[in-house]
């Protein structure tokens, strides 16, 4: 193993999939002169060259809209989004000719695409820069939603995405780049659709995803000293969404929260509630509870940021009302 950070994961694998797959190229603002707005494109302009890494005209729907016809004609693009803020510009292309394609041509055209890049709040960058879109375009049938919550995964799932025939959103937090893990020296891939249990425990689940994971670690950390022992899913993908292991948990500690960076309406947390109701409902032993971003346009000021998403604090009296305590 080798400790690296989380963009040095994303670049791994963009150039080991790269080096496999001539078909496979990069495309976005910045990405090859500039190295990258996160830089984690770094150095992979001089080893593939300008024909494999293109830097784009600030056009989200005008690249987008490329890479979705180069994908159909035998090509498999990965499409940087400098934040997946500016991708509402392209949700077009993304939702209504990357998705439907394949059911739209009776199968004759797939698009074997990769829209990645920055996603979610990273401080005080004002409300139409802070987003989570997991929710946004999980709601799309054919689409893949992916994210990942440190390095080990982020390689992992990349790799498996690049090489996937379906287009996949590949969701990445700003906040994470620099974030440092051990990843494997020899290849590997993870099987998209599969949540991980980062944490075993009897008392309660506590389901979340991304940058979150931490948030949730440090309130089990805070919880376990109140002799509460909390069992942590990381579903890693959201579409498709590995039910059945968030189930078996719940069906072993009999209490669930689900912690999201988004708002509270049609979110991921919604869904995950209504599943446990529908197929958990004898095993629950309390009403499944959630821990979402305030439903309001997130704040510039720190002190509104703290108190808009989820915290610790929340989290630790989310489960202790499960357990109520």
């Amino acid at each position: 193993m080798k400790t690296i950070q989380f963009r040095e994961a994303l670049r791994e694998a963009m150039s080991e999939e790269m080096r496999r797959d001539e078909r496979v190229l990069l495309l976005g603002e910045e990405v090859a002169e500039y190295n990258g707005a996160y830089k984690v494109s770094q150095g992979m302009l001089d080893e593939f060259g300008p024909k494999r890494v293109i830097d784009t005209p600030i056009a989200e729907l005008g690249f987008a809209g490329i890479a979705v016809g180069a994908s159909m004609n035998g090509l498999r693009p990965i499409v940087e989004f400098m934040t997946w803020n500016f991708a509402i510009l392209a949700a077009d292309q993304i939702i209504n000719s990357a998705a439907k394609m394949l059911q739209m041509s009776g199968g004759q055209y797939n698009c074997p695409i990769v829209f990645r890049g920055g996603n979610g709040t990273a401080g005080q960058l004002g409300a139409t820069h802070s987003q989570s879109f997991e929710a946004f375009y999980a709601h799309v049938p054919g689409l893949k939603v992916i994210t990942p919550s440190n390095p080990y995964d982020a390689k992992g799932l990349l790799k498996a995405a690049i090489r996937d025939n379906d287009p996949v959103v590949f969701l990445e937090s700003e906040k994470m780049y620099g974030d440092k893990g051990e990843v494997p020296e020899g290849e590997y891939i993870i099987p998209i659709g599969v949540a991980d249990v980062k944490r075993k425990g009897t008392d309660v689940t506590i389901v979340t995803f991304g940058k979150i994971i931490k948030v949730a670690q440090e309130a089990a950390d805070v919880l376990e000293k109140d002799g509460i022992s909390v069992e942590i899913i990381d579903l890693r993908t959201i579409r498709p969404l590995d039910y059945a292991t968030v189930v078996e948990s719940v069906k072993k500690t009999n209490r669930c929260v689900v912690v999201e960076e988004s708002w509270p309406l049609a979110s991921i947390s919604s869904e995950i509630s209504y599943h446990l109701q529908r197929y958990a409902f004898d095993h629950l032993d309390a009403p499944v509870m959630r821990v979402t971003q305030t439903d309001t346009p997130f704040a510039f000021s720190p002190t509104l940021i703290d108190e808009a998403l989820p915290n610790v604090d929340r989290i630790v009296k989310a489960v202790k009302s499960t357990l109520y305590r």
